[in-house]
């Protein structure tokens, strides 16, 4: 709630600091002593749009600052959180200073801030129902919400806001999965060409090298088997090498029984280099065996190196590659495939939980329905002591085409008045007259008093155009109403005035050769006599400080 309201240097405020507390709160005096520039100085506080000509003739600068006190869990501790504002015990001051050329800067809890976030704070803490008033119950955005307050639709609507991402969330699965398959189904024949290319060729790990190998050795071949056959009859015959081994070895194998020993490790030394000349015999054999090939064998390796070749280049990658390639292609192929069933599964998950949205759209339309008929007829009791006994009030639920749902339903709230019968239902603020839009919200806010959000409510000039025992309606209303709720209400009836929980006296007094407002909270005697003012006009007479106090000891105040 509103806990204090300091003003410097606004209009006909020079200096001015309220305190105010729970209840119905009243504000009275004579017209033109500067109510409306309570509200004006409260506006910019709560960020509203800031004026120039609103800072007192003579000053360089106005400034307001409004200090509230609010619960645990309420939206304007969530603002502060989201903008690193903290708030010391719930407690939360909005100020703004306006400068004679008509800048204004905006702080909170001393904090340098946008005037944006200081209206959402003001929004969210402060409703003004009246004349000026720019949000609330005038503005049909808000009837959903209202309503769903009413009829205690959080859940519910929890419900319907997880569904409704859910069914986005899906619907945006099976587009990127639509869009990517009609990207591969594009280029499947492409994919399967080159896949069956590469299969016909059947790349292997390591080909190209082991190719390379051959063919360098097929290209040496003819000469490389001259120096085999070279080496060959080193190696064989009656002067080869082997020959001549094995004469040493029978030699040494003779003379060795008469060495004592001696001869033992020259005879193994032969017989090794015997073996080994006999092993490198058969190497060269084999190695000869192996040139000796099909004379055709260096054109195949050849077209088949060239071959392998020419499809990296294809693929702009190296030989070494193409075997991956081929996994990689028939993989995608398979992807394609099983894109297919994804994507027909996804359809069938994004229609599933279109059907849950709806199902819980449709809990969620019911209550509201019931919620419906149950304000209207809270709020029709409310009009024949506010007298608007031919009034009509409607909550209009509109059903919306598919494209405009969204995750607070599939249907538009809205509440409507007619004034006299016969005449058509429209918009609160469209129909009414002044004065009877101040009694719709009044009966509307006492209605929906145990599902507000905002602590403080304003109501500027509520009883308009009334008296006598519409204005005492009035009051008890509002003094219902802060029960619940504080309520800072503007008055000129003293029925209402007599129902206040606390009341403040503004006026104008002359100061320094110029007008000031100056703002009293009155005690008993100063309240009766207040009273006697707005029953009997500039003259107080002893019946009308007779009548105030009848008045107030009626109303129980």
């Amino acid at each position: 709630m509103l806990t204090a309201l300091s003003i410097r240097d606004v209009v006909l405020i020079d200096r001015l600091e309220l305190h105010f507390r729970p209840g119905l709160c009243v504000l009275t005096g004579e017209t033109g002593a500067g109510k409306s520039i309570l509200l004006d100085a409260l506006g910019l506080a709560l960020g509203r749009r800031a004026d120039s000509s609103l800072v007192r003739a003579g000053a360089q600068e106005a400034m307001v600052a409004a200090e509230f006190a609010v619960e645990s869990g309420h939206r304007a501790l969530s603002l502060l959180r989201d903008a690193a504002i903290t708030a010391e015990g719930g407690s939360i001051v909005l100020r703004r200073l306006l400068a004679a050329d008509g800048k204004s800067r905006a702080f909170v809890n001393d904090e340098p801030t946008s005037v944006g976030l200081l209206r959402q704070l003001g929004d969210s803490l402060v409703e003004v129902e009246g004349e000026f008033a720019e949000r609330g119950l005038f503005e049909p955005a808000n009837h959903r919400a209202i309503l769903d307050a009413f009829a205690g639709n959080e859940e519910l609507s929890h419900l319907q806001r997880q569904a409704w991402r859910n069914w986005r969330e899906a619907e945006a699965r099976e587009v990127d999965a639509a869009t990517a398959l009609a990207s591969a189904l594009a280029e499947e024949d492409a994919l399967r060409h080159q896949l069956a290319e590469l299969d016909s060729l059947g790349p292997q790990e390591g080909e190209e090298d082991r190719l390379s190998a051959r063919r360098s050795l097929l290209q040496n071949a003819e000469r490389l088997a001259e120096t085999l056959r070279e080496a060959a009859a080193e190696i064989d015959g009656n002067a080869g090498a082997l020959s001549a081994l094995a004469r040493a070895s029978r030699r040494l194998e003779r003379a060795r029984e008469r060495a004592e020993g001696f001869l033992d490790a020259a005879f193994a030394a032969s017989e090794r280099a015997l073996a080994e000349t006999a092993e490198a015999r058969s190497l060269l054999e084999e190695a000869a065996r192996t040139l000796a090939c099909d004379p055709r064998e260096l054109e195949t390796v050849e077209e088949r190196l060239f071959a392998l070749r020419a499809l990296a280049r294809k693929h702009r990658l190296p030989v070494a590659e193409l075997p991956a390639l081929r996994d990689r292609l028939a993989l995608s192929l398979a992807a394609i495939e099983k894109g297919s069933e994804n994507a027909a599964l996804l359809i069938r998950v994004k229609e599933e939980a279109r059907e849950a949205y709806l199902a819980a759209s449709a809990r969620v339309t019911l209550s509201r329905k019931e919620a419906a008929s149950r304000l209207d007829a809270a709020v029709a009791a409310e009009f024949a002591p506010l007298r608007l006994a031919r009034a009509r009030f409607r909550t209009v639920l509109s059903p919306k085409s598919e494209r405009e749902w969204s995750e607070e339903g599939c249907e538009r709230v809205q509440f409507e008045v007619s004034t006299n019968p016969g005449t058509p239902f429209g918009p609160i603020s469209r129909i009414a007259s002044q004065g009877e839009l101040a009694r719709f919200m009044l009966a509307l806010r006492l209605v929906l008093a145990g599902t507000s959000a905002v602590p403080t409510l304003i109501f500027d000039e509520v009883d308009s155009g009334i008296g006598g025992a519409v204005a005492a309606a009035v009051g008890e209303r509002l003094y219902r109403l802060g029960a619940s709720l504080q309520v800072l209400v503007v008055t000129h009836s003293p029925q209402v005035a007599a129902r206040g929980t606390h009341h403040w006296q503004v006026r104008k007094s002359e100061a320094e050769k110029s007008l000031v407002t100056r703002v009293e909270e009155l005690d008993a005697e100063r309240r009766r006599e207040e009273i006697a003012r707005m029953l009997s006009g500039s003259v107080v007479t002893e019946e009308a400080r007779a009548a105030a106090a009848s008045l107030i000891a009626a109303e129980g105040a």
